[in-house]
């Protein structure tokens, strides 16, 4: 039996997260050990009265170079944490901790308080206490690669949507680049599928003519720009990232496995081909070394299976450029066709549950979007009937959907079926809908929505 050891606030101060001069209580102690309780002194982000909250941690996990995140559990209400432990620099603000302070998204992980620890040797740990999410993209995705399947195309679908609307959020309202964007720093929750972008250890502002270090975001994820040694550079960082996270969702492992930082050059130029001197120039106009093996791009088709939707590959050649100004934006990718299948009104997870918000934007989110792409973006302004009728219902494919089914077997029979974009399938729903015998056909077109033709024609 653990011996739980209680560690007192010793300082009550304001812990707001909404207060960008706040100072975080302070504890005493280690407070990761199993069993052990956190006791601290807080106000939440909605401005509630000051009150003194208990955290037991349970156990670590995660580690690295930054420190340690555990999980516990506040034994006032028995809600789940997860607190990172960061050794802080008492010279300098947590840059981390100010970033955090300032989002507010569904996809971003939430920042629930925070509080500063001592250990006896005078160190002083930083500890952001967020909301808890059990798992991640790199831990969802690693059964189906040992067991040589394929991760459903509607998790792949929702992981891209829901980390792209979460980088929108970050560049274009907070002005933040990610910089680490990678499976292991995205936060799921397994049973809604709802993701989280989390881990701002990496995150900075960047300022246009301010230069950044370009030794930065893990080495499978990292743009090219950052490989030949830019140092002033952009959100699209984060993008090639996505592409990166993307490419793996469908391959099952990383595309770029380099094993170090040269080799990562080459496991890129193996794909795209050798970049040009115009390229080179659009990374990184300093870059003076010209000497890469002359190879030609490797078609992307081939690169990925035949079972691979070819929305998907598109959308990975749109985000996979060499010149950062030619990759697409996040609510560009958001908008994307591959990601159409979210935006149907009967789209739902494998089991029939409803997919995580998807459209609930606020208005900044979409303030800059043009008319035609914000259309695209929000179901509810697609145009309730196609002009689509054709003249004959030719390679016609039968299904039949039995009793109780409902929409939902239509589209999954459409997806399973071999038809191409001209096909139709006739869905036989006799015996449904209190016996009335009524076939209807669907046509199977990615990129609109869903028209029923009842009896085939209209």
């Amino acid at each position: 039996m653990n011996v739980m050891r209680r560690l007192k606030s010793f300082t009550s101060a304001r812990t707001s997260v909404s207060d960008p001069d706040m100072e975080a209580a302070f504890v005493s102690g280690k407070g990761t050990e199993t069993g052990q309780i956190i006791t601290t002194t807080v106000i939440d982000r909605n401005g509630q009265p000051k009150q003194t909250v208990s955290y037991m941690a349970e156990r670590v996990v995660g580690t690295g170079s930054f420190g340690v995140v555990f999980q516990a559990k506040c034994l006032e209400t028995g809600e789940y944490v997860a607190i990172k432990k960061v050794l802080q620099d008492k010279r300098y603000k947590n840059r981390e901790l100010q970033i955090m302070r300032l989002l507010d998204h569904p996809n971003v992980v939430q920042l629930k308080h925070c509080f500063y620890s001592s250990t006896e040797k005078d160190e002083v740990y930083l500890n952001l206490v967020l909301e808890y999410v059990p798992e991640t993209v790199y831990r969802v995705l690693k059964p189906y690669s040992r067991t040589g399947q394929h991760m459903p195309m509607i998790y792949v679908q929702l992981y891209t949507y829901q980390i792209c609307r979460a980088l929108n959020y970050i560049h274009c309202l907070i002005r933040v680049c990610h910089r680490d964007i990678k499976p292991q720093n995205l936060l799921v929750n397994p049973q809604t599928h709802q993701l989280k972008l989390c881990d701002f250890g990496s995150a900075k502002m960047l300022v246009p003519g301010e230069p950044n270090i370009s030794y930065i975001c893990s080495r499978y994820y990292r743009a090219p720009e950052l490989i030949f040694g830019a140092t002033e550079y952009t959100t699209a960082v984060d993008m090639w990232s996505v592409g990166c996270v993307l490419a793996e969702l469908l391959l099952g492992q990383p595309l770029f496995p380099g094993e170090s930082g040269v080799d990562q050059q080459m496991e890129i130029i193996k794909v795209l081909g050798t970049p040009t001197r115009e390229e080179i120039k659009c990374m990184n106009p300093t870059y003076s070394e010209f000497k890469f093996p002359q190879m030609k791009p490797h078609p992307w088709h081939r690169v990925f299976h035949k079972r691979v939707p070819p929305e998907a590959v598109d959308l990975v050649s749109r985000l996979l450029q060499y010149s950062p100004n030619l990759r697409c934006t996040a609510l560009e990718a958001c908008a994307h066709p591959f990601l159409d299948d979210l935006r149907q009104p009967n789209a739902c997870l494998p089991n029939g549950r409803p997919l995580p918000p998807l459209f609930d934007f606020t208005p900044e989110e979409l303030a800059h979007a043009p008319p035609e792409l914000r259309q695209r973006l929000v179901p509810s302004l697609w145009p309730h009937t196609v002009p689509f009728c054709p003249s004959s219902l030719r390679a016609m494919t039968v299904v039949t959907v039995k009793k109780g089914s409902h929409r939902g077997a239509a589209f999954a029979a459409c997806r399973a079926s071999d038809c191409n974009g001209e096909d139709f399938i006739l869905i036989d729903y006799s015996n449904m809908l209190n016996h009335i015998s009524l076939d209807m056909a669907i046509p199977v077109k990615w990129n609109l929505p869903w028209l029923f033709l009842e009896s085939g024609v209209r």
